[in-house]
């Protein structure tokens, strides 16, 4: 029991750390803060198990402590197409929290993942006792429009080799690495992930491939792709 009691005064402790570095939370009132971490619960999920599924009827406020995690749809025929991952300090079912209804895509975890959990009544509680946490949520949610916008644009306008290049340009820009040649390095991924992130199918990546290496545009080493530095270019401002 003594033990129990350490863990919770400890998981509180590291909770209440966490909260000051997260935007949604950074108006609340110490006495708001309290309530919050009354009503979190910490729960650790396994890898590739799922925390919601799309239509599901829960509307608590998850927060990633640790690990990773991908939010995505999934058709009827098993294909999955992926909207987002989220690392630390990122945050899921802001929808449902506020409306109340069923979830509206499916959370599965990249590798095991620590979260809070915050019921939706402890939540709209809060944010009635202080209205600046509502503009937060706001802007949350208006940039997860802005870059669902971007999404449904790429879908719309690019053909499968620009949407394979763009996706292989963001990842170069995150690693920031440069080869001596002037091409940038992306890491490796499957051709399916690929294929979820870009929204078409396996055969179409592994085609879209074979046109990119052909143009000199995508190389495929050992262990991670080379992007052409024109290719870069071109496509850094969607990154």
């Amino acid at each position: 029991m003594g033990n129990e009691i350490t863990d919770e005064a400890q998981n509180k402790k590291l909770v209440e750390r966490f909260l000051k570095r997260i935007s949604l939370f950074k108006n609340f009132s110490e006495e708001n803060q309290r309530c919050v971490l009354n009503g979190f619960k910490i729960i650790t999920v396994k890898k590739n198990e799922d925390i919601v599924f799309q239509t599901d009827e829960g509307t608590d406020l998850y927060i990633v402590l640790n690990g990773k995690v991908k939010v995505s749809l999934r058709g009827l025929n098993g294909n999955e197409f992926i909207l987002t991952n989220l690392k630390e300090g990122d945050f899921f079912g802001e929808m449902s929290l506020i409306d109340g209804i069923s979830r509206s895509a499916n959370v599965t975890v990249e590798e095991e993942t620590t979260l809070r959990v915050l019921p939706r009544e402890m939540f709209m509680c809060t944010m009635r006792e202080n209205t600046a946490i509502a503009f937060d949520l706001l802007n949350a949610l208006v940039q997860r429009l802005r870059k669902a916008d971007d999404i449904i644009e790429n879908l719309a306008f690019l053909d499968v080799n620009e949407r394979l290049v763009m996706f292989l340009v963001r990842d170069a820009r995150k690693d920031s690495e440069k080869e001596k040649s002037g091409y940038y390095r992306a890491r490796k991924r499957t051709h399916q992930e690929m294929a979820s992130h870009i929204g078409v199918s396996r055969e179409a990546v592994t085609k879209a491939l074979k046109v990119l290496a052909f143009r000199k545009e995508v190389i495929e080493k050992d262990g991670y792709f080379l992007i052409s530095p024109d290719a870069c270019d071109e496509f850094s401002a969607y990154s």
